[in-house]
């Protein structure tokens, strides 16, 4: 799946900031703008991770499909 980023240097330190506007509070960092790449990756991942859900008895998941 494809996630658009944006980069942005940091003219004090030369870093890079990075975040991916699609997903509130992504972001992450680097020395280079590959670096940051791919700190971004590892940070969507994380995003998308699903959480562990503790269920009553009785109650269960499904999915269901969007779009």
């Amino acid at each position: 799946m494809k996630w658009r980023v944006i980069l942005e240097p940091d003219l004090e330190t030369g870093d890079w900031a990075v975040w991916c506007p699609e997903l509130p509070g992504c972001v992450s960092a680097g020395e280079t703008e590959q670096e940051a790449l791919e700190n971004i990756r590892e940070a969507i991942a994380l995003y998308l991770e699903p959480d562990a859900i503790d269920l009553v008895p009785g109650a269960f998941t499904r999915e269901v499909t969007v779009g």
